[in-house]
């Protein structure tokens, strides 16, 4: 443990040094990059400590004059902790009133199932979902569906499992709900939800078809297996005792609140500009209006959605990196950063994205990827001194590096550890890196190149 904690202060203080000399940086400087990459590491190599180093970390920049209180305080995207808050009190009703695991079951009793056919919908069902909601709470649902399946079937759930997981993560791109990044990436680059769904969704789902074309040949073997498990049980429905109590009045309104939720929020850039809003007001606050909703007609329930729903050991960990984010900005050492990567593109906006795209998803890999695009805004930002203006190509390439580069690894998202977590405690069994990478890594490098592609052509 010691070893480790040595190991983090010199990686940091390596880095913070290659920063002072190739960059020109001042005392100040070289000290707000060794405190914001301690904090960075400091979550790979003690992920249970990440909220402890960021607390510390913003305090130091603090007494260091890097930053004041009330800047420190604007730079900690409460907007978007707003938003994140809202939906989680949103899809805490949505649990308790059964509403998705109730979707999921019905389409699992499809008539005449077969192997392939239930390989399609889980994927498809993971993808959808994880754009409706966000991924941790989409791969928790998925789970519970594989493992019972699994089960039952008495058949190994990790093919099934990673292909959920990495067509979760695929999915988690195709809208603004579907991970932090993509709220955080919204927010900053003034992108509404119409486009993402004009410049996200597409590129999700081309990801997601390639994912399962090659998922369906390199499992071909397990999906057969699948289909030898199911044949003798298609004809008794065995899927029947998977379906809950059906829909109740509670369901219901459940569901109609939540369909109502995401009309707003789809349609928010109307609303503002018919009432001389700023832009995205409304899509961060109809979270909480909603969220308010749900805790007066649940008030029986408010207590516990807010202290047991809302995560927030994470939404804590966001507020400070965000905040620490802000820092790099402030300080002129995002814009330095940004202009030595101006100088080695050469002005060149495709090699630009190309290289944002790619090192966000390596590094997504390895971190969080919420970590790498907080990491990443300010330096967009910076590039906005060089080249006039910030090419709306540049945030998608790193919402792409960060959703689809953490396909790459099993440490890659949030959604991979929870599942591979699910896995070993359900059935006792664990994935190795090999089994993870030589799928992974094929699924993660081919959805990047394709999002490059679209990214090439992007006006």
């Amino acid at each position: 443990m010691i070893k480790k904690f040595i190991y983090l202060f010199l990686f940091s203080a390596f880095i913070a040094l290659l920063g002072y000399k190739f960059l020109s940086l001042n005392l100040q400087q070289f000290f707000i990059i060794w405190i914001f990459f301690i904090s960075i590491f400091g979550t790979l190599f003690f992920w249970e400590f990440r909220v402890g180093f960021v607390f510390v970390g913003s305090g130091i920049l603090l007494l260091i004059h890097a930053v004041n209180l009330e800047e420190f305080v604007k730079y900690a995207s409460l907007d978007v902790i707003w938003f994140l808050m809202g939906m989680m009190i949103i899809l805490a009703m949505l649990k308790e009133g059964g509403v998705f695991y109730y979707i999921i079951t019905r389409l699992l009793t499809i008539k005449n199932i077969t192997g392939y056919k239930l390989f399609l919908t889980l994927t498809f069902i993971s993808w959808l979902l994880s754009g409706l909601m966000d991924e941790v709470t989409s791969i928790i649902l998925i789970c519970s569906i594989i493992f019972t399946l699994c089960d039952f079937l008495e058949i190994s759930p990790i093919p099934l499992l990673i292909s959920c997981i990495l067509t979760t993560n695929i999915g988690s791109s195709s809208t603004v709900l579907g991970n932090p990044i993509g709220v955080l990436i919204a927010l900053r680059g003034k992108l509404s939800f119409e486009d993402f769904i004009k410049h996200a969704l597409p590129v999700s789902f081309v990801s997601f078809l390639t994912t399962v074309g090659i998922l369906s040949f390199f499992y071909k073997k397990y999906i057969s297996e699948l289909n030898k498990k199911l044949k003798p049980h298609v004809e008794n429905r065995i899927f029947l005792h998977l379906i809950s109590t059906p829909i109740d009045k509670k369901t219901l309104k459940s569901i109609l609140i939540f369909i109502t939720a995401i009309v707003f929020i789809a349609l928010h850039r109307q609303f503002e500009l018919l009432l001389s809003l700023e832009e995205n007001t409304i899509l961060v606050m109809i979270p909480i209006i909603f969220a308010g909703f749900v805790l007066i007609v649940n008030n029986k329930k408010a207590k516990e959605y807010i202290e047991k729903e809302i995560e927030w050991n994470s939404l804590l960990f966001f507020i400070f990196l965000f905040a620490q984010a802000g820092v790099l900005r402030s300080s002129g050492v995002a814009e330095k950063v940004a202009s030595s990567i101006v100088s080695l593109s050469k002005n060149n906006i495709n090699i630009l994205t190309f290289g944002l795209l790619t090192s966000s998803g390596i590094l997504s890999s390895m971190l969080d990827n919420v970590v790498v695009v907080a990491s990443y805004i300010p330096i967009v930002f910076g590039l906005k001194t060089n080249l006039g203006c910030i090419p709306e190509k540049l945030w998608w390439s790193i919402l792409f590096g960060g959703c689809f580069g953490g396909n790459i690894t099993a440490i890659g998202s949030t959604a991979n550890i929870i599942a591979l977590g699910l896995l070993e405690k359900n059935f006792n069994q664990k994935i190795n890196f090999w089994q993870w990478i030589k799928v992974g890594a094929v699924i993660g490098i081919i959805t990047i190149i394709l999002s490059f592609l679209f990214l090439l052509f992007y006006e």
